[in-house]
């Protein structure tokens, strides 16, 4: 599974169901300034658990919490990556 693709289907979904007009999703994009509140992060957050199996933020005592889309994106990804 892609995460990215993923993600970025989460946020289209999310925005949709609740009525918002999203950003356009490009790597520099702030969080703050994507057109979702905190509920819909709080939902999206939850999706990206159950889909990928993984919550990067409860995962590890150094949380680092991303600012941008593509911090958020690069959470999922390294949260995903399997040990060798």
């Amino acid at each position: 599974m892609d995460v990215k693709s993923e993600v970025e289907a989460q946020f289209r979904r999310v925005a949709q169901e609740m009525g918002y007009t999203l950003a356009p999703l490009k790597d520099s994009l702030p969080l703050l300034e994507s057109g979702l509140d905190s509920l819909s992060f709080a939902v999206i957050i939850t999706r990206l658990e159950v889909r990928l199996g993984v919550d990067p933020f409860s995962d590890s005592e150094d949380v680092v919490f991303p600012l941008t889309y593509g911090e958020l994106v690069e959470c999922y990804e390294r949260a995903t990556v399997q040990p060798q």
